[in-house]
């Protein structure tokens, strides 16, 4: 397969992954709202970090009985790697939530994104040049897009904590998107990498869920009812051991900064789940979860990420040689 062949096909596969982590938001305030009713006046971090405990804990035995065969040849630059993409990952997800309980929702989604920028900054640093100018473009107009679909009113914008724990925490997965591609890591096998990966980002909830847990019997209460388990298990299943699976399999193939252009479009498809599946897991578990309705800042701010993600794939073809003597 060509490189330029390999390079589509691995862009085909991170847009399928950044759709099913677009299905983790109404997953995840389905979720929220199911365990109000089962736990009402619990701490919110704690729900949250135990969510990340069991969510990633269960991927984790998972990819382990996926590898048992292999597993005991796993190397130490494998261990090394999953340590490295799991605690970025498991840290900037604790960061994000305790940003996320002080500042809207919208301004989380936005600031979350700010990683877009610094990748290709750090790239250019490392590399000693700048990405090509349309990679450059298409940060600028990602932003904007995220921006509009987030409506952030840049008046009533301020720098508090939950503002400044989101910005850290996008930097904390920037990390993480340069780490999964570190040349010395080449050669590591994904399965392996992504079991520990997991490991370690359940482990990082763990503490959190510990520190907040007001009676030890709601850790089995929390997912005490059918709809609770299911919607952990749509979670597990797509959003992490599908997810996650096919960035770390295929994001080396296409580099840092295109990648971290294609993960914004995470809000979209997490809008575009919302107009439908909200409903759907109300009716599932017993309780009011209206669908969002489709808006113009959807349309605006989608078109805009799709346009950068397409003007920065783009490829300038090569010039034709001016012919030769004799021709």
């Amino acid at each position: 397969m060509s490189n330029d062949a390999l390079r589509i096909k691995a862009t085909q596969w991170l847009v399928f992954a950044t759709t099913l982590w677009g299905l983790s938001f109404p997953a995840m305030k389905a979720l929220g709202l199911a365990q109000e009713q089962l736990l009402p006046g619990r701490s919110s971090f704690f729900m949250a970090a135990l969510c990340v405990f069991y969510r990633f804990g269960s991927a984790a035995l998972l990819m382990g009985l996926f590898t048992l065969r292999t597993l005991p040849t796993i190397t130490r630059d494998e261990v090394f790697h999953g340590l490295g993409i799991g605690l970025f990952g498991g840290v900037g997800i604790l960061f994000q939530m305790d940003g996320l309980a002080r500042t809207e929702a919208s301004t989380s989604a936005f600031l979350t994104q700010c990683y877009c920028l610094i990748i290709p900054v750090w790239v250019a640093c490392r590399a000693r040049h700048w990405p090509p100018w349309n990679v450059l473009t298409g940060c600028v107009i990602v932003v904007i897009g995220i921006g509009v679909l987030a409506k952030v009113d840049l008046r009533a914008f301020h720098l508090g904590r939950g503002e400044l724990e989101t910005i850290l925490a996008s930097v904390v997965f920037t990390g993480q998107i340069l780490w999964l591609e570190h040349p010395r890591f080449v050669n590591c096998r994904v399965s392996h990498s992504t079991a520990v990966q997991f490991a370690a980002m359940a482990l990082s909830g763990l503490p959190v869920a510990l520190a907040t847990t007001q009676e030890p019997g709601d850790w089995l209460r929390a997912y005490s009812t059918a709809p609770t388990l299911g919607l952990l298990a749509v979670l597990l299943v797509f959003c992490t051991l599908g997810g996650y699976v096919l960035m770390n399999q295929w994001q080396r193939h296409v580099g840092a900064t295109l990648a971290g252009l294609i993960y914004c479009a995470e809000p979209v498809f997490a809008s575009a789940f919302a107009l439908f599946l909200p409903a759907w897991f109300g009716a599932w578990a017993g309780m009011a979860y209206p669908n969002e309705t489709l808006t113009r800042e959807l349309l605006m701010g989608g078109g805009l990420i799709f346009v950068a993600n397409v003007l920065a794939q783009w490829r300038a073809p090569a010039p034709v040689p001016p012919p030769t003597r004799g021709e």
